[in-house]
């Protein structure tokens, strides 16, 4: 076994790999950027070298500064973990020209699935079935589009390259084909230096059912049962669960199989995932099944598989690595009871998961029942150069029903506030019905989005405490004097302050009267409500609501507060009065970045005619493309960024003037 070795990644994953091996006795080298000086891995790693700048491409894409790090350091092996450099051919023989064991498949495994299109034919020859499509070399946008038409609508572009949706866009009309191609391929080129894509059928009713193998050196291959990662959106997993539901004993096999075949067809050794579509408009049938692609490396998802293996798989992927045999057969593996994981992301649902930065000024997990994969910790800030992944909650029961409503309540537990998430996407996500019911797919985020995302407005208990935690109500101790707490002196009469609370897109005004002994009122235009403020402890405060009790926790922020009641969370602002960004937002005048990134395309110049909804500006933030459309019509009267150009967020891309102004 190793004595020390690196981690060539950051965040949750490099976190993950280092308590592993502590836990071995194996010591850890972490390596960090200049945004990540203070990060979480860095505290965790028992040393740590700086390797760059900020943006990957000068720190965590660096194969030499990694490599140099890895033996000034005096490790033995470098583990990738996920993403960046994980599934890199050319790294990963690197790692072993300089004498270091690559903690991950052979580059020779890495290189024949590394390109989707030659490992679908390499697949095909093991005997594993293919989705149809176009896998070939030729690239000519118009012969894609003429196989895609042959193919017929809808069709998925893919980039050959890379993984996690990167370069893949969803084609329904043959008229929006060549666009998605570009926006693909730039997409593609951008996260894997790598433009080509494949086209293929894009199955109406699938399910992404993938299974977990590991080889060793010795030609010992098993499989660790299969995931169900069908609740996605942008092609990215968001729910994932295993078993998968509905998985029949003999489907089961035959996956199993199919992808033990294709992970010996490349001598695999190591921790892989074999992707595969099931076609499930009859059901799940073991005829019905289709290879994808197959990631070599380990998967975010893979706490979900040890959960139910009862098995470490970071641990075996050391213990194999350092030449030892897999520590279990396949008739030792069996399948113990039910578990979940859910991605918790710095992210806004309600504006298309749109990715978000800012401090984690509170955050809080569930105590018990849930084990928790986090990469930072409360006070660190997100940053617009890596993946806004914030932690995965996972989750193990002896069934599915008891499994999900532990998910539910760790995600009801679970508390973020100071930048936008995720969280209560999840939870209405964990009690949609047709999940529930065991019936993923694909689609079913984009059927039920609306009723997932939209901004729910607080109800009047809320509005009640935010109202009293506004005009300083609940900042006292108990028992004191709640007339200070309000302000102003007076002679006579009860203590009291309008409020007007800026929530999602509206507000609500009110009347907050401080009735003494921790007793408020709130008047609404229809509805008084009586609050007493019963006991507090930090940020928690537990009081009565018109004869009933709850907890809500409350925590100020920069320009508002975030209150969770209910296991829901509501976020207030309060505007700057000088600061026009709402309405710029909102569509107007002036065309706003949503969050900091990197101006790749400007489709229009000064003077030109633009239609409400018309692309103006492509942006890269986060890993990926986001198109900003005109408000309105207009023209456009002044551009104030060109492509190439680093933009922070709230900035003013480019103003309209309407058609007819002078």
């Amino acid at each position: 076994m190793f004595s020390k070795i690196l981690i060539a990644n950051r965040g949750e994953i490099a976190c993950r790999i280092i308590r592993t091996a502590r836990r071995m006795g194996v010591r850890t080298v972490a390596v960090y950027s200049d945004a990540d000086m203070d990060a979480l891995h860095i505290a965790l790693a028992d040393e740590a070298i700086r390797i760059g700048a900020a943006a990957a491409s000068e720190s965590y894409l660096s194969k030499e500064r990694i490599i140099a790090a890895a033996q000034r350091s005096g490790a033995e092996a470098i583990h990738p973990g996920y993403g960046f450099l994980s599934e890199n051919a050319d790294f990963a023989e690197a790692v072993e020209k300089a004498g270091l064991t690559f903690i991950g498949p052979s580059p020779a495994s890495i290189r024949a699935m590394g390109l989707k299109d030659a490992a679908k034919a390499l697949i095909e020859q093991a005997g594993v079935p293919v989705v149809p499509g176009y896998h070939g070399d030729k690239q000519d946008a118009g012969f894609l589009g003429q196989r895609a038409a042959e193919i017929g609508f809808p069709v998925l572009i893919k980039a050959r390259a890379g993984g996690g949706g990167k370069g893949m866009r969803r084609v329904d009309r043959p008229e929006d084909f060549a666009a998605f191609l570009d926006a693909a391929r730039r997409e593609a080129k951008s996260a894997f230096g790598d433009d080509a894509v494949l086209i293929e059928k894009y199955l109406l009713q699938p399910r992404h059912i993938e299974i977990q193998v590991f080889g060793d050196s010795k030609g010992n291959v098993v499989h660790l049962f299969e995931r169900d990662c069908s609740l996605q959106r942008r092609h990215q997993k968001v729910i994932e669960e295993a078993p998968a539901p509905g998985m029949t004993e003999e489907m089961r096999c035959a996956m199993g199989e199919a992808a033990v075949r294709a992970a010996r067809a490349i001598d695999y050794r190591g921790a892989g995932t074999v992707e595969f579509i099931a076609d499930v408009s009859q059901g799940l049938l073991p005829d019905r099944f289709f290879f994808m692609e197959m990631n070599t490396r380990l998967q975010v998802e893979h706490p979900v598989t040890e959960a139910i293996a009862g098995v470490d798989l970071v641990e075996w992927q050391l213990r194999v690595a350092s030449g030892e045999p897999l520590p279990k057969t396949q008739a030792e593996l069996a399948i113990d009871g039910w578990a979940f994981e859910a991605r918790l992301y710095a992210e806004d649902p309600s504006r298309g998961f749109l990715p978000a930065t800012g401090t984690l000024a509170h955050l809080r997990f569930p105590k018990s029942d849930a084990r928790i994969d986090a990469g930072v910790r409360q006070g660190d800030g997100i940053t617009p150069y890596y993946d806004p992944l914030i932690a995965k909650l996972i989750v193990h029961a002896p069934t599915r029903e008891a499994a999900l409503g532990r998910l539910t309540r760790a995600l009801r537990d679970t508390q973020v506030a100071g930048t936008a998430s995720n969280l209560d996407f999840l939870i209405r996500l964990s009690e949609q019905p047709d999940f529930v019911a065991g019936h993923p797919d694909t689609g079913l985020i984009d059927r039920e989005v609306e009723a997932l995302t939209s901004v729910q407005a607080p109800d009047d208990i809320a509005l009640a405490l935010a109202a009293i935690v506004e005009v300083g109500g609940l900042k006292r101790s108990l028992g004191d004097d709640p007339w200070s707490s309000l302000g102003a002196w007076q002679l006579w009469g009860e203590a009291s302050r309008p409020v007007v609370l800026h929530h999602g897109g509206g507000q609500t005004s009110c009347r907050v009267i401080a009735n003494g002994q921790d007793l408020f009122s709130v008047h609404f235009d229809e509805r008084t409500i009586a609050v007493r403020l019963i006991d507090r402890s930090d940020d928690a405060y537990w009081v009565e609501i018109d004869g009933r009790q709850v907890s809500a926790s409350i925590f100020r922020i920069p320009h508002g507060l975030t209150l969770f009641l209910d296991g829901q969370t509501h976020h207030f602002h309060w505007p700057d009065p000088l600061d026009g960004g709402v309405e710029a937002a909102a569509g107007g005048d002036r065309l706003i970045a949503p969050m900091p990134g990197l101006v790749k395309i400007v489709r229009v110049r000064e003077g030109d005619m633009v239609a409400k909804g018309q692309a103006l500006i492509v942006m890269e933030a986060m890993k990926m493309e986001l198109t900003l459309a005109a408000m309105r019509d207009g023209v456009v009267e002044s551009l104030h960024v060109g492509e190439g150009d680093q933009t922070s967020e709230s900035a003013v891309l480019l103003s309209l003037r309407p058609e007819d102004a002078a």
